[in-house]
């Protein structure tokens, strides 16, 4: 069994669909999966989510949970106070995604936001949910300016709080990558000391499953790739 925490170096840089390209590729693989998003925010009740994204992306063979959710569009500690809901705990956290890594060949936690967004009580953040279970993490970043300053920040976060990074993978990259991005492809790796995994283009959001399925290898490699990532040492790549 095997437990991987995908972060960003902020909102809106595409790991709702890089964790569906990682689930798509375990599934491949013959990977039973499970996906954990701890907090939703910014949906209403009976609004369509994150999870609901990967399940269109992916199909039914995923196994979807989420604990939380909350209408207001901030980080999850703030917005659960703002509508008198309840928080997240840290051991709530940890012990939902315990219990579908006893289930499941791979589970993959998705934040919300950043890494060190405070998702509950205690403002506990993604990097201590990582810590407690001992997993790894990869790191969904933005391919144009900034990202090398925020990439390495977030990695260095990550190594601070004891938790391994397996590498990047650029959330959105475009169809005609101006010269910044063109370079930050080449400096990732030098600047946050972690390899780039991938490279998912901008708009796989809109496909369908059948199409996100064909493509995903393509970006991401062999599909069983997913499971040594999050630290399975019996599959070669």
């Amino acid at each position: 069994m095997s437990v991987l925490v995908v972060t960003g170096t902020s909102t809106d840089v595409g790991k709702t669909v890089a964790t569906a390209a990682l689930a798509a590729n375990a599934v491949a693989a013959g990977l039973r999966v499970a996906v954990c998003k701890p907090a939703q925010t910014g949906v209403a009740d009976d609004g369509p989510g994150d999870l609901q994204e990967i399940r269109r992306l992916v199909g039914d063979s995923v196994r979807l949970v989420e604990l939380a959710r909350y209408p207001d569009p901030l980080a999850p500690d703030t917005a659960a106070r703002r509508s008198g809901r309840r928080l997240l705990e840290l051991d709530e956290v940890v012990d939902a995604v315990r219990a579908l890594d006893a289930g499941y060949d791979l589970t993959l936690v998705e934040g919300a936001g950043g890494l060190l967004v405070r998702l509950g009580v205690g403002g506990f953040t993604l990097a201590d949910v990582a810590a407690t279970l001992v997993a790894p993490a990869v790191v969904v970043v933005a391919a144009g300016l900034g990202t090398l300053n925020h990439t390495a920040l977030t990695v260095a976060a990550l190594h601070s709080a004891g938790v391994a990074c397996r590498g990047v993978i650029i959330g959105s990259w475009p169809a005609a990558p101006t010269l910044a991005e063109r370079c930050n492809l080449d400096d990732l790796p030098a600047v946050a000391g972690v390899p780039v995994l991938g490279r998912i283009p901008a708009g796989s959001g809109a496909l369908d499953a059948a199409r996100f399925a064909v493509r995903v290898s393509e970006w991401l490699g062999s599909p069983l790739r997913t499971k040594r990532l999050a630290g399975d040492a019996s599959v070669v790549l």
